[in-house]
């Protein structure tokens, strides 16, 4: 039972639950079929999350065939670490010009475990998108027109960057880009939503 001086914190999902204002991944995965096509999607920078952005890739994979998962490196753009500058340094690698495809990351810097979570980010989220149907290959890179090599739809996860990601992806020819923002903006079968700010 509560009693003198304790602490009570009610998060934003509590609330969203109570207005009922909330989606399934299934939910997700209709929305970005419908809006980037079914097909072969590149999913770019993300952050490194197990409970934020890992259901909503859950759903994402759940509406493609195929996702081609651009991580940035050393880090994701909130500072979660898949490698040290240190790393780069010791395998002469420039994180502002170079792409590495999964082979060669783990060619230069095996199993990177995350510090705190002691989870490999990248098996992580490699085995969300084969358990939810959908093939996976995933890339390491900082220029967001990299993706264009491999799918023309493309779904940015950057949040602070994003107008600028979309800009420079439409302006090299891009078919489809949405951000997080554009998906869930509108509710999908009753599901809740976000008109400003999507997922």
């Amino acid at each position: 039972s509560l009693r003198d001086r304790d602490v009570i914190a009610i998060t934003e999902s509590i609330v969203a639950r109570a207005q009922g204002n909330y989606a399934s991944v299934q939910a997700i995965a209709d929305d970005v079929k419908s809006k980037l096509g079914g097909e072969t999607v590149g999913v770019i920078f993300p952050i490194l999350s197990r409970n934020r952005f890992a259901i909503v890739l859950r759903g994402i994979a759940m509406g493609a065939k195929k996702i081609v998962l651009m991580l940035n490196y050393p880090s994701d753009e909130v500072g979660n670490a898949l490698l040290t500058f240190d790393q780069l340094d010791e395998a002469g690698i420039n994180p502002y010009s170079d792409v590495l495809t999964l082979e060669k990351y783990r060619q230069l810097f095996g199993e990177n475990k995350h510090e705190f979570t002691g989870v490999d980010y990248v098996a992580y989220y490699s085995e969300i998108i084969r358990e939810a149907g959908a093939e996976a290959e995933i890339i390491f890179a900082n220029q967001p027109k990299t993706i264009l090599d491999y799918t023309d739809c493309v779904l940015t996860c950057d949040i602070h960057t994003r107008a600028r990601t979309k800009r420079i992806l439409k302006a090299a020819g891009a078919k489809v880009v949405c951000g997080l923002d554009d998906i869930l903006n509108a509710s999908v079968n009753g599901s809740g939503c976000n008109e400003k700010y999507g997922l």
